[in-house]
């Protein structure tokens, strides 16, 4: 049986081979099969077959030895840790995030914060900057209206409600971002 998987930059598929092929090419080694023999038996390439052998003389084993690819920064314990603290306070910033873990020991990137968290399913999103009216906003509205409902255009033009929303020309008002689902 042959697994197929994607190399990191995803160019060309690799063929890896399973565990029980990897047994057979060895079994036929300790019986005193050459690599040509064995690798016409299983079709496998002779190369194939020959770093299978050495892989076994040296380190005893055919699995897929653990340490492959860089090591994780982020485990599994600091990633529960970063999205329960991020669905605590959802305005806490990724640079805040990353001072913590510093402060712990744990030195990495906030750009590695953000993708951990967007891969738990939480995004960085800007609020919603007017505030919601409650119920009793909207019955002191009411209420108002009616009493004045008689009054003429121009009393209605200089009314102004309190939800409306602040419009700068420069600069930014304080932009904040929330993580959420």
């Amino acid at each position: 049986m042959v697994c197929t998987t994607l190399n990191m930059d995803q160019r060309k598929p690799r063929r890896e081979l399973s565990q029980e092929i990897r047994k057979k090419i060895i079994d036929k080694h300790v019986k005193g099969k050459c690599y040509k023999t064995i690798s016409k038996q299983l079709d496998v390439p002779v190369t194939t077959v020959a770093h299978i052998i050495q892989k076994f003389k040296i380190h005893g084993t055919v699995a897929n030895l653990p340490g492959r690819g860089s090591r994780r920064k982020i485990d599994d314990k600091w990633k529960r840790w970063i999205i329960q603290m991020v669905t605590k306070e959802p305005r806490t910033t990724s640079k805040d995030i990353k001072g913590e873990l510093q402060g712990q020991g744990t030195s990495v990137s906030d750009l590695t914060i953000r993708r951990c968290l967007s891969q738990s399913g939480l995004h960085g999103r800007r609020p919603r900057r007017t505030p919601l009216l409650k119920t009793n906003h909207k019955k002191a509205r009411l209420e108002f209206s009616k009493l004045h409902v008689d009054r003429p255009q121009s009393f209605w033009e200089n009314v102004l409600w309190t939800d409306e929303t602040k419009l700068e020309l420069f600069g930014t008002s304080a932009l904040c971002s929330q993580t959420q689902k």
